[in-house]
């Protein structure tokens, strides 16, 4: 029987997100620092709303109105 490979925990959590329009990115990475506590995953959120309009900066692109995020399914 082959040995599973040890999982390598960087301390990131994935993500969904679901933008108006119907546009799906998946496994966006959050620091897990940033989840928890009163918040939940509120800022993970915010962090990924920061990531998109420093990318929407540097392409020239608008920036996309994020509907809502979600964790993804554990793989």
């Amino acid at each position: 029987m082959a040995r599973k490979k040890p999982r390598n925990d960087n301390g990131t959590v994935l993500f969904d997100v679901f933008y108006k329009g119907g546009v799906r990115t998946s496994n966006r990475k959050v620091p897990s620092a940033l989840l928890g506590g009163l918040d939940g995953d509120d800022p993970a959120r915010a962090f990924i709303d920061e990531q998109d309009s420093k990318i929407a900066g540097l392409s020239g692109n608008p920036q996309r109105t994020i509907e809502r995020v979600v964790r993804s399914s554990g793989r």
